[in-house]
């Protein structure tokens, strides 16, 4: 007899709106997000000093991550009206309530990164996944 299925974790909490909270996870767990918001913890930026303090992150992805950050809520882009334009961008009330979140995200990352890239070596020697599986059951 099959045994009754038991359903967790944390979208059992909120399956009318679990799509959008999703969709919420998505953007605020997205590398490019979690880095700006986290440069932009120390206070306002201008674009281009954002994107050197950015390692890695292109042009576009940069202004496609700000426009997003800011359609959201948690920036907001201040243009000024000098010649050369300047703007410059800065957390909101709502972006500095995910700085806890991101600082210990960027923590976690930072003290473990090591172990992953270990994790991920043995892996490459090794392989993962149901064929290793199968195949030390098949032994023994």
């Amino acid at each position: 007899m099959a045994s009754e299925r038991r359903i967790a974790g944390p979208c059992q909490a909120w399956p009318e709106d679990s799509a959008f909270i999703r969709e919420v996870l998505d953007r605020i767990g997205d590398k490019w997000t979690v880095l700006t918001i986290g440069t932009l913890s120390a206070g306002s930026l201008r674009y281009s000093d954002l994107q050197a303090s950015i390692p890695g992150i292109s042009q576009r992805m940069l202004t496609q991550t700000l426009k997003h950050l800011e359609r959201d809520g948690l920036i907001t882009r201040t243009a000024y009206a000098e010649v050369p334009p300047r703007v410059e961008y800065e957390l909101t009330d709502l972006g500095r309530s995910l700085m806890d979140a991101v600082t210990a995200m960027v923590g976690w990352a930072a003290a473990h990164h090591r172990e992953v890239a270990d994790n991920r070596a043995a892996s490459e020697l090794t392989g993962v996944g149901r064929g290793k599986a199968a195949v030390s059951a098949s032994a023994g």
